[in-house]
């Protein structure tokens, strides 16, 4: 006996859905990783070549300049950024960290580095670096308190080389070292006097060097050298009022346009006067 099939039953239908385990390598998340693991790699044997090839005076060097004892911002511009405005890359904050060369043109390793060389570090080296770090500490205030207001700050870059302390000061647009006659600002005349003072702690000789900015290429005469031969003459006039004896000053010399300090060479902030501490001994 036959049974009568529903009709009105519907279909059952299975549906199987192949899922295959081959495709996670397509992913994007172990990539990340990997990345993450290459770069912590590279930083590791970067480190670790720095290391290798730098000495224990330059390490100590590098460890003091990310030393927190100095306030970045100490000469702010005002602005609502951080830092009170000032970049720690910044014109008036990075040449402050103690590193670089002077116009001697040492080797390259010691140029970016201001390394000094093996026989200044000899017991009278040692000696001029204490004399040396006591004069930055009183102009540039890394003591605490500067014996430079503010004002006067903004013009004065230190730097300690093979040669010895550098004092550069220069100027900017708005506030300017020279008149255009070649006649000392008071602002230069400030500036002589807070040399002569911190001078007066250290018994080194001095050398004075003339840098100005690049004149249009149109003058039919370029007068960079008489100008830079002027300027540090001048400046060494200046100390001498002030009471610095002349037999302290070893050497001026002028360097024209040809150490830019700036990449535009007619850039205000060339025109400079160096003041170098020599090394004794």
């Amino acid at each position: 006996m036959e049974m009568a099939v529903d009709s009105n039953v519907a279909p059952i239908i299975i549906k199987r859905k192949k899922v295959s385990g081959g495709d996670g390598h397509h992913g994007g998340a172990w990539k990340v990783a990997y990345a993450d693991f290459v770069t912590a790699m590279m930083a590791f044997f970067l480190l670790m070549w720095l290391l290798n090839a730098t000495t224990e005076k330059q390490r100590k060097g590098l460890a003091d300049y990310f030393s927190p004892t100095v306030a970045i911002s100490r000469v702010s511009g005002g602005g609502d950024g951080s830092l009170g405005g000032d970049s720690v890359f910044s014109e008036n904050t990075l040449p402050r960290v103690g590193t670089g060369a002077t116009s001697l043109r040492p080797m390259a390793q010691n140029r970016a580095s201001g390394a000094m060389t093996p026989s200044a570090e000899s017991d009278d080296g040692a000696g001029n670096d204490e004399a040396f770090r006591e004069v930055e500490e009183l102009l540039m205030g890394r003591g605490g308190e500067s014996m430079v207001d503010d004002g006067l700050l903004r013009h004065i870059v230190t730097r300690v080389t093979d040669e010895g302390l550098v004092v550069e000061l220069f100027e900017t647009a708005e506030a300017r070292l020279f008149t255009p006659d070649g006649d000392p600002t008071e602002l230069l005349r400030s500036l002589a006097g807070v040399i002569v003072r911190v001078s007066g702690m250290v018994k080194n000789p001095l050398a004075i060097e003339g840098h100005v900015s690049a004149y249009p290429v149109v003058l039919a005469r370029d007068p960079s050298w008489e100008v830079s031969s002027d300027h540090a003459d001048s400046f060494r006039r200046l100390l001498l009022a002030d009471g610095l004896p002349k037999t302290r000053v070893s050497r001026v010399t002028a360097h024209a346009d040809r150490e830019p300090a700036e990449r535009n060479p007619m850039d205000p902030r060339n025109t400079r006067l160096e003041i170098v501490f020599l090394r004794k001994g």
